[in-house]
């Protein structure tokens, strides 16, 4: 027997194996079964577990301060005359839900839903490899139960419902306001809306207000019922863009999950687009539709894109990356504006003239929460402020273009699903449409005096499509803040804590986190393969070889290079789920 101690050996890691995880099979000792290896992280921050708890949990939350009813968050939708959704309790069963308490559970609600997003990408990363369909029922699942409570934070659905009201009583909602209605007559629908959009007229497109008029034409007089079909036409775009945004990365299962995950079960469009029943994906549903054609017929990618500048123009900036991947083949990109052309002149010159100017008018307001918030503010010390809106706006479109330079310098070139290996991604139309979508998209919206958290659904679908880079953080940490900015949201009276507390929310941490996201994108440009968000110090550690995500040069071939894993670790494993 020998005396010579023995010594624990520890095997040597696979390449490309993650410190923090480990895989295991689950074949269950069957030689004749295939191997499967199953993902199990050892570290909460790339858990999937915790991730899906994160995205459920927040939803949750989100649905018990909604079924509490009316609040300084969940709107007050006046008399229930049918069982449609949403339900609440009802009144008298409990007394008004504390604001303090429902304002403090929906802003846990949005913390716990980012960080879940975020656990859930950086598993995605290290090797989960979800059933895209389960993500996508469970997405949908979420979206529909959360429209069963009344809309959160937001009043802008009653303002859906008295454009389409005004509709119904035969008046030209881009021509009058619900206030000119209203203050000379009772209206049992105009009644219920709320502060400061009563005075303005409709700012959305064609088919945005036929919507509104059939919403109030199946809900009738009634504002709870109107709201409910404004919920449905809120949800149905979100999922079935969601779905198609899935369908669009077939044939590459990594990419269907992460479709899923950033698209359809992302918890803040969940949070910012259904639960405050916006109606951005219907521009964004008819948008993602186009995009599918990009390879096979310019015309009817126009068509798509046409309908949806309809809903909403500012998707037009997607349009414009339909035509800038067109650039090479003239007669496609006469077929995409014809195509465009018709759906927009049949809608903005012949149906509703006076639409498209209306539509514009969100360009001239500065939202509190933005990054020009504070230095609208400054400025209009020293000047007026519509000189001082006036400066902001200047730097505000410079900004785009900058920015936007900046991004197309650094976003990674990943080749569109579908494309064949090999081929040059960079005269690939899908791949380009996508790629300066998400460029144009995100840079209108870090750089726009108004700017909202549901607006973030024009970038987060391409995003979901394309390969990880730093604008997954970016642009979760930028809808976190804008997200918790607008809580309660809404203009009521609510007590002085709560109203000091929510304001320095919407006035100082939300401009502080747009400027700081400015900031990453600028460094992201300067210091391209560096992988933090803000690389002020020198690297410890790393050789110059080593190349992190996201300094978009590559040799622009498909199936080359291609493995979005960060540069830390690469996975491939398959899982159970």
């Amino acid at each position: 027997m020998s005396t010579t101690p023995a010594v624990k050996r520890h095997p040597q890691p696979q390449a490309g194996h993650r410190n923090g995880s480990r895989r295991h099979t689950g074949s269950a000792g069957n030689p004749a079964k295939q191997r499967r290896q199953v993902y199990a992280p050892d570290v909460w921050h790339r858990d999937h577990r915790w991730a899906l708890v994160g995205i459920v949990g927040a939803t949750l939350i989100t649905i018990v301060v909604g079924f509490l009813g009316p609040s300084a968050v969940a709107l007050t939708l006046g008399p229930r005359e049918s069982y449609l959704p949403p339900w609440y309790l009802p009144a008298g069963t409990i007394t008004i839900p504390n604001e303090w308490l429902v304002s403090a559970a929906i802003w846990l609600a949005i913390v716990v839903g980012a960080v879940g997003l975020f656990v859930g990408m950086r598993a995605l990363a290290d090797g989960w490899r979800p059933r895209p369909k389960r993500l996508f029922l469970l997405g949908t699942g979420l979206s529909l139960a959360t429209i069963t409570v009344p809309p959160l934070t937001s009043a802008d659905v009653l303002m859906y419902a008295a454009y389409g009201r005004l509709q119904a009583i035969g008046r030209d909602p881009y021509e009058i306001t619900p206030a000119e209605v209203f203050r000379g007559q009772f209206d049992p629908v105009l009644r219920w809306t709320e502060r400061p959009w009563q005075d303005t007229p409709s700012v959305y497109g064609p088919i945005a207000s036929w919507l509104q008029l059939l919403a109030n034409k199946l809900g009738g007089e009634n504002m709870h019922d109107i709201v409910f079909w404004l919920q449905v036409f809120a949800v149905v775009p979100f999922i079935v863009a969601g779905g198609l945004i899935i369908l669009m990365a077939h044939g590459d299962r990594q990419r269907q999950a992460r479709a899923a995950l950033l698209g359809i079960c992302n918890p803040l469009l969940i949070w910012a687009v259904v639960a405050g029943a916006h109606n951005e994906a219907i521009s964004v549903m008819f948008a993602v539709a186009g995009l599918l054609f990009m390879r096979r017929n310019a015309f009817v990618a126009g068509l798509g894109i046409g309908l949806a500048g309809c809903s909403k123009v500012s998707i037009g900036i997607w349009g414009l990356a339909m035509l800038w991947a067109y650039r090479r083949e003239p007669k496609k990109a006469l077929l995409l504006c014809l195509g465009t052309a018709i759906p927009m002149g049949w809608a903005y010159v012949i149906w509703q003239p006076t639409a498209f100017f209306q539509a514009l008018r969100n360009g001239g307001y500065v939202s509190v929460g933005s990054w020009a918030a504070p230095f609208y503010t400054l400025f209009a010390q020293f000047m007026t402020s519509t000189h001082a809106k006036v400066v902001v706006g200047i730097v505000s479109y410079l900004g785009l273009f900058v920015i936007g330079w900046m991004l197309s310098r650094v976003l990674p070139w990943v080749a569109a699903p579908g494309l064949p290996k090999g081929a040059d991604v960079r005269r690939d139309p899908l791949t380009i449409a996508l790629r300066t979508s998400l460029v144009l998209s995100v840079a209108w919206l870090v750089t726009s005096m108004y700017t909202l958290s549901w607006y973030d659904l024009i970038a987060w679908m391409p995003l979901a499509v394309m390969g990880p880079s730093k604008l997954d953080r970016l642009m979760t940490v930028r809808g976190a803040a804008l997200s918790l900015a607008y809580v309660p949201g809404r203009a009521i009276d609510v007590g002085p804590a709560l109203d000091v507390t929510a304001h320095r929310i919407r006035d100082t941490l939300s401009p502080a986190v747009q400027i700081l996201v400015l900031v990453a994108i600028v460094l992201w440009w300067k210091k391209p393969r560096r992988p933090e968000m803000f690389p002020f110090r020198a690297p410890k550690g790393v050789s110059r070889s080593e190349r992190p995500e996201g300094d978009g040069q590559d040799d622009g071939r498909a199936g080359e290079g291609r493995d979005q894993a960060p540069a830390r670790g690469r996975r491939r494993t398959a899982t159970a789920e």
